[in-house]
């Protein structure tokens, strides 16, 4: 009887403020739909309690999971303040760790250890020398590192160095053997799989500045510059015009090395190789003083009469033709100009003694020319002695 009068209170109460358009009518609706909704909720909630559990804890696992492994978006990367990183081979995860913090890339160092662990990323870093952007999340780093940017080297092969030099040069600036370099150059099974018919690389790395990746080896840095040199022989033109002066490609690089060999000034490239062409189309020896240079031992020197006569096939002062190989790696300029000569009648040509050379048709010219040199040979040593 109690609770039936007290809800006929209520009931009254309502009709009260209802019936009156009270405007407090508004506010008791509104509180009273919230109890109403706050009994549901509570009725549903004991009821489904393991739903609505699962549903939280999905919920946070959610959140927590967008928070530690937010989605990788390598495109927005900003590479704009890249830092460059050395990770050496083998290193360790935490190795890797401090690496990285003492280069400012990385806060939270313990954090990425333990991600790269439970993710098994930790074995696909990349090492070498990497450009790592930063402000990258943990995640976010090491999914990177799978596949960085890698920090390029700029590397420059002077026209005309030999492969000794080269692999002094790939030593000193990429730090890889210089030894097994040249074992590589010199190994005929290698080469022949380059598609190099000859028993060594001597000409067939084309010298230019390149930009190589930290963590080259050595097997790849000749086969690039293998293939560079190929490239050169690719076009159809080249190809027309190796039957045409009837050479095949080993001869072109040969007598390019003599060219790269003799010429100081650009201009001078294709009137040197016209002279050789000459001379080879006539059967006369070529008489090319660089192929004694490269006989003799040591840095170029003052060729005398007994070396001239020194036993080789090198030696283009005792034998016809071209020599059994290149005697350097010629650049572009000097295979292109070997390819293709200057139309001339010049058979012969000598040093001008300002870094260019004087040619001529004849031998009487070529004396006077020669006689030329010799008075501004002596005049220098005149001028050295009073110095």
């Amino acid at each position: 009887m109690a609770k039936r009068d007290q809800k006929q209170d209520i009931s009254l109460t309502l009709h009260y403020w209802k019936s009156s358009n009270h405007e407090g009518y508004f506010f008791i609706r509104v509180l009273f739909g919230c109890y109403l909704l706050w009994k549901t909720l509570v009725y549903y909630a004991r009821r489904y309690r393991a739903i609505f559990l699962t549903s939280g804890l999905i919920v946070v696992g959610v959140a927590i999971w967008l928070v530690v492994f937010p989605p990788y978006q390598p495109e927005k990367i900003n590479h704009r303040q890249e830092s460059t990183v050395f990770i050496p081979r083998g290193a360790s995860l935490r190795q890797i760790a401090d690496i990285l913090s003492e280069k400012g890339v990385l806060p939270h160092k313990d954090l990425f250890v333990f991600l790269g662990k439970i993710s098994g990323y930790q074995n696909r870093i990349k090492a070498g020398l990497l450009k790592v952007p930063p402000d990258l999340p943990p995640w976010h780093l090491l999914r990177y590192l799978q596949h960085p940017r890698l920090a390029e080297i700029k590397v420059t092969f002077p026209e005309g160095i030999s492969c000794a030099q080269m692999a002094g040069i790939v030593q000193q600036k990429l730090g890889l053997d210089s030894t097994r370099f040249m074992l590589l150059v010199r190994d005929s099974v290698f080469c022949h799989s380059l598609g190099v018919s000859a028993n060594n690389l001597q000409g067939y790395l084309l010298p230019e500045t390149y930009r190589f990746t930290y963590g080259m080896n050595e097997q790849e840095i000749i086969r690039f510059l293998v293939d560079q040199t190929f490239a050169v022989f690719r076009a159809d033109s080249v190809h027309w015009q190796m039957e045409k002066i009837g050479m095949n490609m080993h001869q072109v690089l040969t007598l390019a090395s003599i060219i790269e060999g003799e010429a100081m000034v650009d201009s001078e490239r294709v009137l040197i190789s016209s002279v050789y062409h000459n001379r080879l189309n006539r059967g006369w020896r070529l008489q090319a003083d660089p192929t004694i240079q490269y006989i003799l031992p040591g840095k170029p020197r003052r060729l005398l009469y007994k070396h001239l006569e020194i036993d080789s096939p090198y030696n283009t002062y005792r034998y016809r033709g071209l020599p059994p190989g290149p005697i350097n790696n010629p650049g572009r300029k000097s295979i292109l100009a070997a390819l293709y000569p200057a139309k001339t009648g010049y058979m012969y040509f000598v040093a001008s003694g300002d870094g260019g050379h004087l040619f001529s048709r004849t031998a009487s010219e070529h004396a006077r020319h020669k006689a030329r040199f010799e008075r501004v040979r002596r005049m220098v040593r005149m001028k050295n002695r009073k110095r």
